[in-house]
């Protein structure tokens, strides 16, 4: 996730938004997955093929 994380936060950045605004927007991105892995009672599992 983090590669993805650094890949929007600099589309964000090159779209004109400001620094706090992308990154205001990927502390979002990472409250949902939190929210999603807790509700569903799973644990994170860094998929390294992505890497």
């Amino acid at each position: 996730m983090p590669i993805h994380m650094k890949a929007k936060y600099t589309a964000l950045r090159e779209a004109g938004k400001p620094a706090k605004v992308a990154l205001v927007a990927l502390m979002r991105k990472l409250i949902e997955t939190a929210n999603a892995l807790v509700k569903a009672d799973r644990f994170w599992v860094e998929n390294r093929s992505c890497a």
